[in-house]
């Protein structure tokens, strides 16, 4: 890959509308790529849910049920 800090690839179906939308918010401000576009559209919906993407580098198991103490071990707190 030519972006060295891309190791993971995503696939998506979209429909033709939903191409011609992309293409098109692309194209308005010269964006290089569709994958650069998708990307920037997904940077700006993260933030405007307030996904902090600085501490985007947590894991799966963070995201859990329960809290977990630092050994993955339930914490019983109420």
């Amino acid at each position: 890959m030519s972006d060295a800090g891309r190791e993971e690839r995503l696939q998506i179906m979209l429909t033709d509308g939903e191409l011609a939308a992309l293409d098109d918010w692309r194209f308005a401000r010269r964006m290089p790529s569709r994958a650069a576009a998708v990307r920037e559209l997904l940077r700006l919906g993260l933030a405007a849910e307030g996904v902090d993407l600085a501490s985007a580098n947590r894991r799966s198991k963070d995201f859990g049920v329960t809290d977990a103490d630092s050994r993955g071990r339930p914490n019983d707190q109420d």
